[in-house]
């Protein structure tokens, strides 16, 4: 069974949960291109690292979900800000990360021999994530993402962070068995 990123429930909403996620450590990569296909661009470099192509050759053990979000030219996050407005989905910059087992400290970590492939830290915080099932596609990310915001802020939430699309199953999972979540930084208003 792979190991599912750790968080803890905080509270149930009618559509959304809060939850508080640790610290983590993800590898990542930066990609260019649509939403659709950035996770696919990404994928590749990211289970490289982990099927031993790094400079210890060492395996790391695959773990869920394999987190997308949007990028600017400089590879850093882009901000939420609100409203959110939905455009036809272009050819931007993303970051795809595998979040490494938890058990792994950042000093563990084997050097990439990818030169894409980044390893980072990624703070405890305090999110909204809302659960789909089907394809994650852009259309249906941005459906979501919509509706969360506009939840969260009903219910008092600031957005904090950069909202990222999370996918938890392998392609080969039937479309209406998977898991997919939208998942937002957030701190009360």
């Amino acid at each position: 069974m792979t190991e599912q990123q750790p968080y803890q429930v905080l509270r149930q909403f009618p559509r959304f949960e809060l939850r508080h996620y640790p610290s983590y450590v993800v590898a990542e990569v930066e990609v260019s291109g649509d939403f659709d296909r950035a996770s696919n661009a990404g994928f590749g470099p990211l289970v490289g690292f982990i099927g031993g192509r790094n400079h210890a050759s060492s395996k790391i053990a695959m773990t869920a979900p394999v987190i997308q979000e949007s990028a600017q030219a400089d590879g850093t996050s882009i901000a939420m800000t609100a409203p959110v407005i939905q455009e036809p989905a272009g050819h931007g910059r993303h970051i795809v990360q595998f979040v490494m087992p938890a058990d792994m400290h950042l000093t563990q970590m084997p050097t990439p021999a990818d030169s894409r492939v980044k390893l980072r830290l990624i703070s405890a915080h305090d999110a909204v994530a809302v659960r789909y099932s089907g394809f994650a596609s852009a259309a249906k990310y941005d459906s979501k993402l919509t509706g969360l915001i506009a939840d969260l802020q009903r219910a008092g939430f600031e957005v904090a962070g950069t909202p990222r699309s999370a996918r938890f199953d392998p392609p080969w999972t039937p479309p209406f068995l998977r898991r997919n979540e939208v998942i937002v930084p957030v701190k009360q208003a």
